[in-house]
């Protein structure tokens, strides 16, 4: 294995949340929160509702400021610099998926892929061949030109997630990828997600209700009380 391949590719150590409430007292989200997720790793995050999953997820994927603790994406430290730096961060090095797709409604399937590259300022013929076979990674190939409002609600959501590939990011976040999506199509999505890690040599952390698609990662963690802990090693001790 190289030096690079053993860097975690996401490492958040000792990371605090906290909010000011309306009537003036301190509610802490996220306590000492730690966790590692090496490339070609998918680790579910689970947890009842309310106990900061979404929180988390926002401050791993750099959209949000922890109150304390850290944050670093292949060895690089995200929170310590300027909003540029985190700007630069999201746009090279994280995918994002989301519940709700948010397509581009007036641009194509293949149009929507190649966006981000596109801003990004590489050529129109690369770029083009890249989001195709994205799409077809996905399974959409057949479906490249039509508009988000021709597709289904499954097609739209694993566009949005050729999408979040196409800048070849170290590290794919999803929150609640599936949880507007029927039980089918929840099931191919999911189909996508477990081979991601694996096929694209990305680290994977998706958020989730859904235990269809938790069972499918390689390792799952119960964000509890502000901390997360490996549920394995919980359901070991029980046993």
């Amino acid at each position: 294995m190289s030096e690079a391949a053993q860097v975690p590719v996401l490492e958040a150590i000792d990371v605090v949340k906290e909010y000011q409430s309306g009537d003036g007292s301190i509610l802490r989200i996220l306590d000492g929160t730690s966790l590692r997720i090496m490339r070609g790793e998918m680790v579910a995050i689970i947890g009842e509702s309310g106990a900061g999953k979404s929180t988390l997820l926002h401050i791993l994927g750099a959209l949000d400021q922890p109150s304390s603790g850290g944050v670093r994406i292949a060895g690089r430290a995200v929170h310590a610099g300027s909003e540029e730096l985190l700007a630069d961060v999201r746009n090279k090095s994280i995918g994002f998926v989301f519940q709700f797709h948010h397509l581009l409604r007036e641009f194509t399937a293949l149009e929507n892929v190649m966006m981000p590259l596109l801003i990004a300022g590489k050529s129109t013929s690369s770029v083009r061949r890249r989001a195709m076979a994205l799409l077809d990674t996905v399974g959409l190939s057949a479906r490249a030109d039509h508009l988000p409002s021709a597709l289904s609600g499954g097609e739209q959501q694993r566009v949005a997630v050729a999408r979040a590939l196409a800048p070849e990011p170290a590290l794919l976040l999803a929150d609640e990828p599936s949880g507007n999506l029927d039980r089918g199509n929840a099931q191919r999505l999911h189909e996508i997600f477990s081979t991601l890690a694996s096929s694209h040599g990305v680290g994977v952390v998706v958020v989730t209700h859904n235990q269809a698609l938790a069972a499918r990662a390689d390792r799952v963690l119960l964000l509890d009380a502000g901390r997360v802990v490996d549920s394995s090693a919980m359901a070991e001790e029980v046993d």
